[in-house]
């Protein structure tokens, strides 16, 4: 039980970067010496220094004597490469920590064990797999990205107390309260990327950007395969980059790329290849029902955050049925429902009590 306590704080500590370190993992770190947290840190951004090296920068000078009797938790394996900073599995070694207790493996083909097999070479006593199911739920992007070669696919829509997303005449509508919208672009600024369909990037003219929430702007992508959408929407107005998925041209315009892919079979597909490519760890699919439904119907998706609202349209588009879908938790924002279910087929089920 004290191991799961210290690899709870190292999760808490993690996800205080939620959303800036991608393409790497979040990861805190907590520093023990006889029962007593003696240095904590996690990684705080994309290139710059990991939850360890933090973790030992904490450590106040009079406790530095200590370090090398002290326990490092930590919820992945340190790293074993030189990339924009040095290995941690190195530094652990070269500070002469005693114990290492860590969460997961890393699933990098350059780290992938090969970190704890620094460590173990070195006579650091070595314990993994505490907490591993939550360990895989925090960085589910991470891993999803490495293990299956594509994005974490998070499907969202709002629907109406009867089963409806918006009127037949496809006019705006809205289905839930500030509180959720609010919510909403808070994801948004977690997620690498966030796609519509054709129709609501013609139709509802949106910005796909996080106006209510500070933080990062993701990738914008919208379909149109015949390039018709008109260049005084929202979409290029430079706000943040943005793919058009056309089967006509692939061209690079300012911050605008124009990227040409079949409209067969072969679409989804070779859209997560590209975003793969790209390093993009994460997509939130906000609709429309066509484009929800197709990626329901390839069982193309990982999570789904439904909203239902208050209000009733008697009629309308439908809301996408989820199929594969296990149930995770429900929550209340303000008045709306908020339920958050899971691919019954993911590698990454939803540990209780975990945040999203």
């Amino acid at each position: 039980m004290i191991h799961e306590s210290y690899m709870r704080q190292c999760f808490e500590l993690a996800q205080r970067a939620k959303g800036h370190t991608a393409p790497n993992p979040m990861v805190g770190a907590v520093l023990v010496h006889d029962g007593r947290i003696i240095g904590e840190g996690w990684h705080h951004y994309y290139g710059a220094d990991h939850a360890e090296v933090n973790c030992l920068k904490n450590v106040a000078d009079a406790h530095k004597r200590l370090v090398p009797e002290s326990t490092m938790y930590v919820n992945l394996e340190p790293c074993a490469h030189y990339g924009i900073t040095p290995p941690c599995a190195n530094r652990l070694v070269f500070e002469k920590i005693k114990k290492v207790v860590i969460a997961n493996t890393d699933p990098f083909e350059k780290v992938s064990g090969k970190g704890i097999g620094i460590l173990k070479q070195a006579g650091i006593e070595v314990t993994t797999g505490i907490l591993e199911k939550e360990g895989l739920w925090l960085n589910r992007r991470f891993f999803c990205f490495h293990n299956r070669k594509r994005p974490y696919i998070i499907l969202k829509w709002a629907q109406t107390k009867d089963g409806f997303i918006a009127p037949a005449d496809k006019g705006r509508f809205q289905v839930t309260g500030q509180g959720s919208r609010q919510l909403l672009h808070k994801w948004r600024t977690e997620e690498a990327a966030i796609m519509v369909g054709a129709n609501t990037a013609l139709n509802d003219n949106p910005h796909l950007t996080a106006r209510f929430w500070p933080g990062k702007q993701p990738l914008r992508i919208a379909l149109d395969r015949n390039l018709q959408l008109p260049h005084t929407h929202n979409l290029f107005d430079g706000a943040a980059a943005t793919w058009i998925i056309n089967e006509r041209q692939d061209i690079l315009d300012g911050n605008v790329h124009s990227v040409q892919l079949p409209f067969d079979d072969t679409l989804l597909p070779e859209l997560l290849n590209r975003l793969y490519e790209a390093r993009i760890l994460s997509l939130i699919v906000e609709g429309g029902a066509a484009l929800l439904d197709t990626f329901i119907s390839h069982s193309l998706w990982d999570e789904a955050r439904i909203f239902t609202g208050t209000p009733f349209l008697q009629g309308g588009i439908a809301a996408p049925v989820l199929k594969d879908g296990a149930h995770a938790f429900t929550s209340y924002v303000e008045q709306d429902l908020l339920d958050i279910f899971v691919n019954k087929t993911s590698a990454f089920p939803y540990p209780p009590g975990m945040e999203l």
